[in-house]
């Protein structure tokens, strides 16, 4: 028996935010980052609808990008004393991942963070409130999925939460959000929609229910990423429907190594200054990854339907997964994403001498590759990786040079 989840209601096209008018509730507290939904005034008119349904509202403001342990206990602290039975997360997928967190604490004041870490363990909600997820970036597609990304800086490690219970039950995907993104922040986003809809569908979870999603939303996505990046407003739009179809699709057919990696990665080299952002990370590392996993019969099936999909050629089962890796790695190029990660820039452009010095990041290799094989998104993955094979696949990430393993 498997399981399909996603959120009751979704609320899609301009204006959607609207729909906040017509939910029934005596409180809400609205969680948000740092400032851009307040700066493009949907904060406001978030606020103002709310108030138009009867509530009292109370803004939890300042969640910042890759939220952090502490963040989520503090937020979960004033919901306790303000008792809302809505959940309101607006913004990008960190203040929505960290409201996700808090609900899960506000719900079960005594859980641990380890607790709420527990794959598909945790406790069920809903019992105090209600969960509304409004996304205004086009990749992580946290507002549909049963995920939540939260680091501990500690250790600097990026944990996932996952389990079917923090599963909005509201989505509010309005594209006038999204049109308000940097460019830098499209490229990210998109790349890591992309790669939401890649893992999916070679995951070992995949199914008919899946499988749909994800290759609608690559076929979207090879259309419209490189056109919202360079202003196109129309495929900007599409895009924030594309990257919800590939939230759907691995919510329910789960992820890879792909995501392993860039959650173990991604704040691995703080103390240099900088963070491997998620969905530049995904980028740098799927090309590898695909060349990794389709040394496995069925995943180099999958991967090969996949480029006959998006109409990429190739005779043999061998060439069209070349054809993928070649498409993928020319689409970082147009959207100024570098390959490796020896080349990655702290401000994340590709650079001759990237953030992370080669000796730091050799040092620390063998415990980030332990902790990627650790990680929630390792299981699905189509080939299990050994100890050794991360580390080999991760230095191939680091310089750029093939899998041939």
């Amino acid at each position: 028996m498997a399981r399909f989840t996603l959120p009751r209601d979704l609320y899609h096209g301009k204006g959607s935010l609207e729909a906040l008018k017509d939910f029934k509730g005596k409180k809400a507290i609205v969680c948000v980052g740092g400032g851009s939904m307040k700066r493009f005034g949907f904060l406001d008119k978030a606020v103002g609808y709310l108030k138009e349904a009867g509530m009292e509202v109370k803004l939890f403001e300042g969640i910042e990008p890759d939220p952090s342990v502490e963040t989520v206990m503090k937020g979960a602290a004033v919901m306790q004393e303000f008792e809302p039975d809505w959940i309101i997360a607006m913004g990008g997928g960190s203040p929505i991942d960290a409201a996700k967190a808090m609900w899960i604490k506000y719900e079960y004041p005594d859980i641990t963070f380890e607790q709420m870490c527990e794959v598909f363990g945790i406790p069920a909600l809903r019992q105090k409130a209600q969960f509304c997820a409004i996304s205004s970036t086009s990749g992580t597609a946290t507002e549909v999925t049963a995920f939540s990304i939260i680091t501990d800086y500690e250790k600097g490690i990026k944990y996932p939460i996952a389990d079917f219970e923090i599963t909005p039950d509201v989505a509010i995907v309005d594209p006038e959000l999204a049109e308000t993104m940097p460019q830098k922040l499209v490229a990210h986003t998109g790349m890591d929609a992309i790669t939401h809809a890649i893992e999916a569908y070679v995951s070992t979870a995949n199914c008919d229910y899946t499988d749909p999603l994800a290759l609608h939303a690559i076929k979207m996505i090879q259309r419209d990423l490189v056109g919202s990046y360079n202003g196109d407003m129309e495929k900007r739009d599409s895009m924030h429907n594309a990257q919800c179809l590939a939230g759907m699709a691995f919510s329910n057919a789960l992820l890879g190594i792909v995501h392993s990696m860039a959650h173990k990665t991604g704040a691995a080299f703080a103390d240099h200054g900088a963070h491997i952002i998620h969905g530049a990370a995904n980028a740098m590392y799927l090309p590898k990854v695909i060349a990794f996993n389709s040394k496995d019969e069925t995943a180099k099936a999958r991967y090969g339907e996949i480029a006959d999909f998006m109409n990429l050629g190739g005779e043999t089962l061998d060439e069209k997964v070349d054809l993928l890796i070649k498409y993928l790695r020319n689409m970082n190029d147009d959207l100024n994403i570098p390959h490796c990660i020896k080349n990655y820039g702290a401000d994340s452009y590709p650079t001759e001498n990237g953030f992370v010095p080669e000796e730091v990041f050799l040092e620390r290799l063998p415990e980030i590759a332990a902790n990627a094989l650790l990680d929630a998104c390792t299981g699905s993955n189509p080939r299990q990786p050994s100890q050794e094979e991360m580390e080999k696949l991760l230095k191939c990430c680091y310089y750029d040079t093939e899998v041939d393993f």
